[in-house]
């Protein structure tokens, strides 16, 4: 059974539309089955040998991944979250390391836009972004490179669909969130609130990437109040909780003593400076927004 018509058959039958004794045979069908509409994965060996038609693979989330073993002939990859809005403006890629075994395209305008070249794998940490129109429906072409031979070759990469990204045309990007400059009291107060990560700690060290034109900065954490991933966590060796941001190398962040409030955005499991006030001026800034009853959410200080 081709992998389309094995979607099909998934798509139509359910558990609740089966006898009881028919349970352990949907569950072995389903072990082919896309369960996850976030992510695909899926091999070019499975295809019949003398087809031509390209596989078509619907994923329907803000952000997720895409693994395709052994890449053959093509595949077209269509990002249709259900979104209530269409606030969401760009879509970026990032693809993996060991990225091999295709060309990633989008289609804009009727026509083929050249998005991941495999010719570039030595570069392809790089995050690749481009701005569309017609967010709900974004359609990416994955050509597979002729092989000679049946080795491993995984086209894998992630996505995702951010929101207020100024891309014009089809760029190699940093997604960052960062303000080189200080945060107004709407924003810290708004950060709290939004933000993917709330962290007090201070700046251990601040390494500096010039080619990417990025900063890294360690940071040992006092007190992690949020987080959406497990960037920051618990150094055995000190009794202290650390993890690395990253922000614009144009921010010039510097090593220096205090105590921060360090906000951001997460982004392709990686943390992304937003607002990071001294945590005394924060303290006064939400003392005196709580005694006007204008915070936009509670806080624990302390």
């Amino acid at each position: 059974m081709s992998p389309r018509r094995q979607r099909e058959r998934c798509g139509r039958r359910s558990a609740r539309s089966l006898p009881q004794g028919w349970l352990l045979l949907l569950l072995l069908l389903l072990r082919g089955c896309p369960a996850d509409r976030c992510s695909w994965k899926g091999s070019g060996l499975s295809w019949e040998l003398h087809s031509r038609a390209v596989e078509q693979v619907h994923l329907r989330c803000t952000e997720g991944s895409l693994e395709w073993m052994y890449p053959a002939r093509a595949l077209r990859v269509i990002l249709e979250p259900n979104l209530s809005s269409a606030r969401h403006t760009a879509v970026c890629i990032k693809p993996s390391s060991t990225f091999r075994g295709a060309d990633i395209y989008v289609e804009q305008d009727k026509e083929l836009h050249l998005l991941v070249s495999e010719s570039e794998a030595p570069r392809l940490h790089q995050v690749s972004c481009f701005s569309t129109h017609t967010p709900q429906r974004v359609a990416l072409f994955l050509q597979a490179s002729p092989q000679r031979d049946l080795s491993r070759r995984t086209a894998h990469f992630q996505y995702e669909l951010l929101s207020n990204q100024s891309t014009t045309g089809f760029q190699k990007m940093a997604l960052v969130e960062a303000k080189c400059r200080p945060c107004d009291h709407l924003e810290l107060l708004m950060a709290v609130c939004s933000s993917d990560f709330v962290v007090r700690g201070s700046i251990q060290n601040v390494s500096h990437d010039l080619e990417n034109h990025m900063s890294q900065v360690e940071v040992a954490a006092l007190q992690v109040y949020r987080q959406k991933t497990q960037i920051f966590q618990d150094d055995k060796s000190t009794g202290e909780w650390r993890g690395p941001i990253k922000t614009l190398l144009q921010c010039k962040v510097k090593k220096g003593a205090g105590d921060f409030l360090f906000t951001g955005k997460e982004h392709f499991g990686e943390a992304w400076l937003g607002c990071a006030p001294r945590f005394k001026e924060f303290r006064a800034v939400y003392q005196i927004a709580s005694k006007k009853g204008a915070n936009p959410c509670e806080f624990q200080l302390d």
